[in-house]
């Protein structure tokens, strides 16, 4: 019994010396850069490669597909950039295809996830710049709530936006003006807007949608932005056309 007393006695003490703190030093702090580059590429490790090869073949069979052809390269950027507003209006092109005809269309610059770079559009650059599963939506907006979803825009430092809107911002994120389509905005007048299901529900501070009426948000996957993007680079595609986006002081700094 005594030897029993005494084994559960150490054990305790011995779990308890186990799970003391340490005290240790930091003694120095090292840091280095290394180019990842196409140097890495020169001499490559056959053994690597020939067990890469079969998924690699898979791979580009899927993300090499040709969508269309870019202009010239393309970024995102705040409070204006080709990309976005590229991207912008495309879902205002797309609705045509669910029977809505928005006045205005916003595509968070959050949601842009990669640049294009001139010449060919594959499936894969498509993929990068919208990797997310968001899809189009609809939205009637008051213009009083319009109002209010542009001073959230301009408190981000500028979004998306499609082609005839005119918004003043200030460096420090207050709107300045607003016009739609050369006109001011009626407070009273009801607007139809083209957005994604992200935004819709009131994330990136564009809260003024959750007061928003008359909502359509279809839910197949088929209406993810991915898809608009790349039926977008097709049919321009088709006609022999090559897609192209301008900075066109669509959101301008105030001065």
């Amino acid at each position: 019994m005594r030897k029993n007393h005494l084994i559960c006695g150490v054990l305790p003490l011995l779990a308890m010396t186990a799970c003391a703190p340490k005290h240790y030093q930091l003694t120095g702090v090292e840091r280095t850069r290394i180019i990842v580059d196409n140097r890495y590429d020169q001499n490559p490790d056959e053994a690597a490669a020939k067990y890469i090869e079969p998924f690699k073949r898979v791979n580009d069979s899927i993300m090499g597909p040709v969508m269309g052809r870019v202009a010239h390269n393309m970024h995102v950027e705040r409070p204006e950039s080709d990309l976005s507003n590229l991207l912008a209006d495309i879902l205002i092109w797309a609705a045509k295809d669910y029977g809505e005809q928005p006045v205005f269309a916003v595509y968070n610059i959050g949601g842009i996830r990669a640049d294009l770079t001139k010449g060919n559009v594959t499936y894969g650059d498509v993929l990068d710049i919208a990797p997310f599963e968001n899809k189009i939506c609809f939205v009637t907006l008051t213009g009083e709530h319009l109002m209010e979803l542009f001073s959230q825009i301009a408190s981000t430092g500028g979004e998306g936006v499609s082609r005839g809107t005119q918004l003043v911002i200030t460096p420090n994120g207050k709107l300045v003006s607003a016009r739609l389509h050369g006109e001011e905005i009626d407070p009273k007048r009801e607007y139809r807007v083209t957005t994604i299901n992200y935004l819709l529900e009131g994330n990136d501070k564009m809260t003024a949608f959750l007061k928003g009426t008359n909502k359509v948000a279809p839910s197949e996957a088929n209406n993810n932005t991915r898809y608009l993007i790349m039926n977008y680079f097709k049919e321009k595609q088709a006609k022999g056309e090559i897609v192209d986006a301008k900075v066109e002081g669509r959101i301008k700094l105030s001065e």
